[in-house]
């Protein structure tokens, strides 16, 4: 099997975290509205872990291939590096936020992992669904 081979299988896998992640937090998001902590947490860290093991397929993808260029038009170019940039800078940031949710919780400092969760929240489903849509533009709509 060639190296673009599985990279390109890996995007897909790749893919497929960051649409399951996007579920759980929307799922996590609704049980903890509804006062059920429990399966709020399940949601959470199964997110975290799709999230982690997405983190090391990419840079696995990456070292075998490098990146994947866009071959849309060119008119379309300028939404696919602004979705695209957007999407790895709140990407980067997110990190950080998310292991700080992480410590909060486990320390059972819940009021200030709601008011960070409020912040948080947003920007890990964006990340998630942007995620997706540069999947789809680079493999599926011009690929």
């Amino acid at each position: 099997m060639s190296a673009e081979t599985v990279a390109d299988t890996l995007a897909a896998v790749n893919a497929g975290l960051n649409f399951t992640s996007a579920v759980l937090l929307v799922t996590g998001f609704r049980f903890i509205r509804r006062g059920r902590i429990r399966e709020h947490r399940r949601c959470m860290l199964g997110a975290v872990t799709a999230g982690a093991t997405f983190l090391v397929l990419y840079v696995t993808r990456f070292s075998l291939t490098g990146t994947h260029e866009f071959a849309g038009p060119e008119a379309v170019r300028p939404v696919y590096l602004a979705i695209l940039f957007s999407h790895m800078i709140l990407a980067i940031a997110v990190v950080p936020l998310v292991i700080r949710l992480l410590v909060l919780a486990r320390r059972e400092r819940f009021r200030e992992h709601r008011r960070l969760a409020r912040w948080t929240f947003p920007i890990w489903l964006y990340t998630s669904v942007t995620g997706l849509v540069v999947y789809l533009m680079l493999y599926h709509l011009y690929g």
